[in-house]
């Protein structure tokens, strides 16, 4: 009677995955899965390229990813404590586009200029807000120096495309007299963007590992068993090593 144990069934597994005529497809699939894999259950000792290759570049995803994480939560710190601290802005957590934004201009100014029930948008350009109501005016108004009448249309769609895009109360910011502090969150933001960017390419490489190993050794397969049935024919016992260097080539060119 076989014992409940783990290890029969690990070694019926194992030869399951070593199992010459399975090995057309188990082994592509396991290299899929795990780069390396299937070449080294077919004792083809560049598998171990594959899975060193896989472990640097999940290592370096995970921690470019870390790293870009970090450096978000510093320059979105810096913008609650520096930028938003005298407008009482509670949540650090927002579109990107805002913070972005934070770094392009040293304040957002405010949203509505009159105390009254009137929206009235500033018209400072050297703000956000009013780069806002400038470009509003320019869309829309004949003349963007020269304002319709509140009622009319086209001052209603231009205050409407600001209302739109404009930053409300809870989020305005102003960096004015913390000039090193805007430079630091602008330096922070780069490289929170190039940690994010190298992990996206690391991780393009990481997918690329895992389909050039699986289609190395499906070719690899396909050219060992038609060798085998020409060592057949022929009486030869010895693979080819050119068998695996055109596998290899094939797979570089298949997957490139």
């Amino acid at each position: 009677m076989r014992d409940s144990g783990g290890v029969p069934v690990v070694t019926d597994l194992w030869r399951t995955l070593r199992d010459p005529d399975r090995a057309p497809w188990v082994r592509p699939l396991a290299s899929a899965v795990i780069p390396g894999t299937g070449q080294l259950l077919g004792a083809r000792e560049r598998g171990a390229l594959y899975l060193v290759a896989e472990a640097f570049l999940l290592t370096r995803v995970l921690a470019l990813n870390a790293e870009g994480r970090r450096e978000r939560d510093r320059y979105r710190e810096l913008a609650l404590v520096v930028a938003r601290a005298q407008f009482g802005g509670a949540s650090g957590d927002t579109v990107f586009e805002y913070f972005e934004q934070m770094g392009r201009f040293v304040e957002s100014g405010p949203f509505d200029t009159d105390p009254g029930p009137a929206l009235v948008p500033p018209t400072d350009e050297r703000s956000y807000n009013g780069q806002i109501w400038a470009l509003a005016r320019r869309t829309y108004f004949t003349d963007p120096d020269v304002s319709p009448p509140p009622d009319a249309p086209e001052y209603q769609r231009a205050l409407a495309f600001y209302t739109s895009r404009a930053i409300g109360p809870g989020f305005q910011w102003s960096w004015r007299n913390a000039g090193l502090e805007q430079d630091l969150y602008r330096q922070t933001i780069r490289e929170s963007d190039e940690a994010f960017r190298q992990a996206s390419q690391a991780l393009g490489l990481l997918l690329a590992n895992h389909l050039l190993s699986a289609v190395d050794a499906a070719i690899t397969e396909r050219l060992a068993r038609r060798g085998r049935a020409i060592r057949l024919q022929t009486g030869l016992v010895q693979p080819s090593r050119w068998d695996d260097h055109l596998a290899f080539s094939a797979a570089l060119s298949i997957s490139f």
